[in-house]
């Protein structure tokens, strides 16, 4: 057999060179890739239950990548700068608070914070909250504040001015609810949402202009009115039937003379005891007290919930003017003259006398 010319066997070598160059590259880039495949998708058990990460507004891809590295999601942070780089997806990583659950791969935790998925806490307003309950609650429960700045953005009543121009507060319009926030929610944007919540409510609801124009009443009378029955009532059931004793006497007219409106009045002299029996709050010489003054107090004296707004817009059809808590349940008597009145609060005195405390009437 011939040797091959000289010309072909060098050909052949860089032939051979060269597919044994590509090969390698090849096999580098596959094991780079997954490597990076690896470093990204991999997912790494944290050092507890979850970690949170702030991507602060104006944070670089680098800082973003270093701080998920501190709370351990990302191990090797030069692949997945690379990555990010590479694909441009650092462009689109997104300003917040976040919170990540173990385990957790570097790209879950940057796709969060792509989609913007902030961690969000949440904080619950009961029913018949007043501002000053809220204030406190807010303060204590999110931190956002401190009970006095609360204080001062619901006695703002600039929120609610078009739809209630008589309001001296937000009082009656911070609507019971749960309500989401993050570390970075202000005080005045919880305050809004709440605000924004009873807007909704308001405007689901038809009824409140035309009850409003039936009865004569402004949206405010009708908001106090609400706020009154959802401090009396403690079951749903008996909402329009309060409802009804107090349109009941406002046609008489009789003072409403509704134990709930006093202590309001107290809360707001800043005297307030918790003693509803004290006769000093009773006999207090205020517009908000119902007992000595006729018709509706100034303002709502609580931010009622949805219940007790139907019920003012919906009352119950009766004769009933006068109702006394009866038994342990909250649930009361209700009664049409003054004798009957008068043998329930007896009723309810005796039952008081046999438990040995005293209750409220």
């Amino acid at each position: 057999m011939s040797a091959l010319p000289a010309g072909v066997t060098v050909a052949r070598r860089r032939v051979v060179a060269t597919l044994t160059i590509a090969t390698a590259v090849l096999f580098a880039l596959a094991v780079v890739g997954v490597w990076i495949q690896v470093s990204l998708t991999a997912r790494r058990n944290l050092d507890s239950e979850f970690v949170s990460v702030t991507v602060q507004p104006g944070m670089g891809t680098r800082d973003i990548v270093a701080s998920l590295s501190n709370a351990g999601i990302v191990g090797d942070q030069s692949t997945v700068l690379l990555w990010l780089v590479v694909t441009g997806q650092g462009k689109s990583l997104k300003a917040g608070d976040y919170e990540f659950k173990s385990p957790i791969s570097p790209v879950e935790a940057l796709g969060k914070i792509q989609r913007g998925e902030v961690a969000t806490r949440r904080v619950t307003i009961p029913e018949g909250y007043n501002r000053y309950d809220v204030a406190e609650t807010l303060a204590e429960k999110t931190g956002l504040g401190s009970r006095d700045r609360f204080l001062a953005l619901t006695g703002d009543p600039t929120l609610v001015r078009d739809i209630d121009p008589d309001a001296g507060t937000l009082e009656g319009f911070l609507f019971p609810d749960t309500y989401e926030y993050t570390p970075r929610t202000t005080p005045e944007e919880l305050v809004a949402q709440m605000v924004d919540r009873f807007r909704k409510v308001y405007a689901s609801m038809p009824e409140f202009s035309q009850v409003a124009a039936q009865r004569n009443m402004t949206v405010h009378e009708l908001v106090t009115l609400a706020s009154m029955i959802e401090e009396e009532a403690r079951v749903d059931d008996e909402r329009p039937i309060i409802s009804s004793v107090f349109y009941n006497r406002l046609a008489k007219p009789m003072r409403l003379a509704s134990d709930p409106t006093f202590v309001y009045a107290a809360l707001l002299a800043g005297d307030y005891d918790g003693n509803v029996n004290n006769p000093k709050h009773r006999a207090r010489n205020s517009l908000y007290n119902t007992y000595i003054y006729e018709g509706l107090p100034p303002g709502p004296i609580a931010n009622p919930g949805l219940k007790s707004i139907e019920a003012v817009l919906k009352p119950e059809s009766t004769q009933f003017l006068y109702f006394v808590v009866s038994g342990t349940e909250g649930r009361h008597k209700f009664s049409r003259t003054v004798a009957e009145h008068d043998a329930a609060v007896a009723e309810y005195r005796r039952q008081q006398r046999e438990q040995g405390t005293n209750g409220q009437e």
